[in-house]
């Protein structure tokens, strides 16, 4: 197996949860080895909204080639398989030049339905097939990939990570943000397809919703819009603070008064934001812990939370950078990994691959008989409420039963 996974071309793999710096570490890559990177964001993929999904632009990108990065228009739907169709071709051209393919994204669901796809059409069969019994034990696994794989995972404590979204979100707003979601509004858009799926865009909807039905009122008639003081009433403050506001300078709202409305409603969906974001992190956190304990990937995590902290390249180079580096050369050029220090953990032991049925069936019967597939499932199924309510309804119909029959 190992001179298998030898012959198989190698490309580095650069994980991480959001804010971690995957994007910073692979452009220094390419400091110390002749590297082009595919972007595996789902929502970078797509043209537009650099600011909210957090592009690097083309100056930070120091010539670096990137590919799949906003080539995609909004409107469409960039699926797994389109991903899989784009990306093989890619690392196969960057092969044939002789670079070191850099695979960087936090969407690590592209890369784990990537070797599904492979592993899929390698064998013919079909997924319900495919993941029961012993199938389901070797899904995922690094044996089955189709490329030697470095795993780089750039993580960093969830205190620095939250305090460094919260500062990312409030740069991304004085950056233009705003604009961005302004102008991908619809009142009847699908936020499930394309680009509207972005963290970002759902949590400014009430928010747009309003402004537009006042501003587009005070277009067709902006009588309408605020008292008429020559009636007899008062005069609106918040709306004709909102007819002097523009698409240009929606950031101006929140230099408005505490008590105004539109900054009222705005500060909300900015600090919606923030939270779902958090949520991202931590989600982001636990599915790259399920690539080590589930399918036993080898992840080499590095540690940023230093360099995070310190703000300094200096720190960035020696507490990220010099790590990875060593990694990277090890894996091509001694087709051995180095084994990380303790401390790339925060302290933590490594987490133990285990054993577990991924697709085994669970049936609820308390639930209707509501089938549940996989170990996780059928955990976190029993800790809902609606399941829980449901048991402690069936054990007190229980216990009247067996008191009526004493």
């Amino acid at each position: 197996m190992d001179k298998e996974k030898q012959r198989k071309p190698k490309l580095v793999i650069v994980m991480g949860p959001t804010g971690s710096g995957k994007s910073r570490l692979s452009i220094d890559l390419a400091s110390h080895f002749p590297i082009e990177i595919i972007n595996a964001d789902s929502m970078q993929v797509y043209e537009g909204l650099d600011v909210l999904t957090n592009k690097v632009s083309l100056h930070e990108r120091k010539g670096v080639p990137h590919h799949l990065l906003g080539t995609i228009s909004p409107n469409a739907e960039f699926t797994s398989k389109d991903f899989r169709d784009s990306a093989i071709p890619t690392i196969d051209g960057i092969l044939s030049r002789n670079c070191l393919p850099v695979i960087v994204g936090g969407t690590n669901y592209y890369i784990q339905i990537n070797h599904f796809l492979g592993l899929y059409a390698r064998t013919g069969v079909l997924p319900s097939k495919l993941l029961q019994g012993k199938a389901s034990e070797n899904w995922g696994r690094v044996d089955n990939f189709r490329y030697n794989c470095c795993f780089i995972c750039v993580d960093a404590s969830l205190p620095v990570l939250d305090r460094y979204v919260e500062k990312r979100v409030d740069s991304m707003v004085d950056a233009g943000l705003l604009n961005e979601v302004y102008d991908i509004y619809g009142p009847t858009s699908d936020y499930t397809r394309g680009l509207r799926q972005a963290i970002g865009v759902r949590e400014f909807e009430d928010f747009l919703r309003i402004f537009h039905s006042n501003t587009n009122a005070s277009h067709s008639c902006i009588t309408n819009a605020h008292y008429d003081s020559s009636a007899g009433g008062g005069t609106s403050t918040s709306t004709n603070k909102g007819n002097m506001i523009s698409r240009e300078n929606l950031r101006a709202i929140l230099d408005f008064s505490d008590d105004d409305y539109y900054k009222i409603i705005l500060q909300e969906a900015i600090d919606k934001l923030k939270a779902n974001t958090r949520r991202l992190v931590r989600r982001q956190k636990r599915r790259l812990t399920r690539l080590q304990t589930l399918f036993g990937w080898d992840l080499h995590y590095v540690d940023a939370t230093e360099a995070i902290l310190c703000n300094s390249d200096e720190s960035w180079q020696e507490q990220v950078v010099k790590p990875s580096v060593n990694v990277i050369r090890s894996f091509l050029f001694k087709d051995e990994y180095l084994v990380p220090d303790s401390e790339m953990f925060n302290g933590l032991e490594r987490p133990k691959l285990v054993s577990r049925d991924l697709w085994t069936q669970h049936i609820c019967e308390a639930c209707g008989s509501r089938i549940l597939r996989g170990a996780h499932e059928w955990e976190q199924h029993q800790k809902g409420r609606s399941h829980r309510k449901r048991v402690l309804r069936l054990k007190k119909k229980l216990q009247s039963s067996s008191l009526a029959e004493l």
